[in-house]
């Protein structure tokens, strides 16, 4: 038996009672698509199944990289607690220190045969920079693990290390170009048939390629991130596509991705290059306006007009300005609970509700329960 990911820790032993109902053979051999934790923790029920029976360990195959990401993993375990905490409302997440290294690995490309089947592999860079992308010639079954997950691409994670929007798009094209049969993502149901994997993925690639463009052209002109962040749109006339909707990662994320890569971290406003602390700024504004009740007034007044956007900053500022103060609080978190309702993708939501849970506690009131949605990290 072969697998093309293993899971996550959570649901590792659901996975391996079920493939076991369904098949007896011993596992040989595994690839991780990517190194994150709900691609790579489900080897453990194989290991020891393995070493019950007086076999050797299954083979895992992983692109180099999958080492570093491990290592860098067990360096931030405490940061990577919180912010998947928060970017998936689940309180109790740990993050794990130990993993089930790779066995063989490989840096461009890599050829695979076992059981019968060619395993054609390639490194691949998108939301990692360690992906695996596998095609079975006999089958014509293009396995992309995470760089097709049904959403718009996930490159522009806010709490998460570097994407790689550009190369994306290039391998996107890379895979189209197969001319697979049969696609299974790692997220999602599979795609049948060549004229319809090859849609998506070239449309996922053109999507991508908008958003890179006009950002990389705003930014040759000089301009701000700020100003480029509320410009850049993707192509409308691929909005409806089902697997291109924002509900995972967002556009405007991906824009501050790519400034990132491109332009380091100074967004081009002066103020911020070696600015004042949040709460200073919060106190100074306070001062001007009469007092902190006064500028959370005005966040309510901003949410009753539609502008939530204005409203999260006016509330930050008050509570802020007067962080002891629970009606100040209250406030913070009516705003903060209103941005979450209305935003479409996980990753904004779960910002939002961690915000708004952080302000009902300080104000005396009840949090509002999370919700593990998938776990792609």
């Amino acid at each position: 038996m072969i697998l093309f990911d293993t899971g996550s820790a959570h649901v590792a032993d659901r996975m391996h009672a079920a493939v076991r109902e369904w098949s007896a053979d011993p596992l040989t051999l595994a690839f991780y698509s990517h190194g994150h934790i709900d691609h790579v923790m489900g080897m453990g029920p194989y290991d020891a199944g393995a070493e019950a029976a007086g076999r050797p360990r299954p083979q895992v195959v992983a692109q180099e990289r999958v080492r570093d990401r491990f290592d860098r993993y067990a360096l931030t375990a405490g940061y990577n607690s919180v912010i998947n905490q928060r970017q998936f409302q689940a309180p109790g997440l740990r993050w794990p220190t130990e993993y089930r290294l790779p066995d063989v690995t490989f840096r461009d490309a890599m050829t695979v045969t076992r059981g019968g089947l060619t395993f054609e592999l390639f490194h691949a860079m998108g939301e990692t920079d360690d992906a695996a992308v596998a095609y079975v010639p006999e089958h014509r079954l293009l396995l992309p693990g995470d760089m097709f997950i049904w959403l718009t691409p996930n490159c522009g994670n806010p709490q998460k290390v570097q994407r790689y929007p550009r190369e994306w798009a290039r391998d996107l094209r890379r895979m189209a170009a197969l001319g697979a049969e049969v696609m299974m993502p790692s997220h999602g149901a599979p795609v049948f048939g060549s004229d319809r994997i090859e849609q998506a993925l070239t449309e996922t690639a053109e999507w991508l390629e908008s958003i890179i463009d006009q950002t990389l052209a705003m930014l040759n002109d000089g301009s701000r991130l700020d100003d480029i962040v509320h410009a850049v749109k993707p192509p409308a006339r691929l909005s409806e596509r089902v697997y291109l909707q924002p509900k995972y990662d967002e556009p405007e994320f991906i824009v501050r991705n790519l400034w990132r890569m491109y332009g380091g971290w100074y967004d081009g406003n002066p103020a911020h290059l070696k600015p004042a602390r949040d709460a200073d700024v919060a106190r100074a504004v306070a001062e001007l306006a009469g007092g902190a009740a006064k500028v959370a007034d005005a966040a309510r007044r901003a949410v009753d007009e539609g502008d939530l956007r204005l409203a999260a900053h006016l509330a930050e500022m008050a509570t802020q300005a007067d962080p002891e103060n629970a009606a100040l609080h209250e406030i913070r978190a009516e705003v903060y609970g209103a941005r979450a309702k209305a935003e479409p993708s996980l990753m904004a939501t779960g910002v939002f509700k961690w915000a708004a849970n952080e302000s009902r506690r300080a104000s005396g009131q009840e949090e509002e329960p999370g919700s593990l949605r998938r776990l792609v990290v």
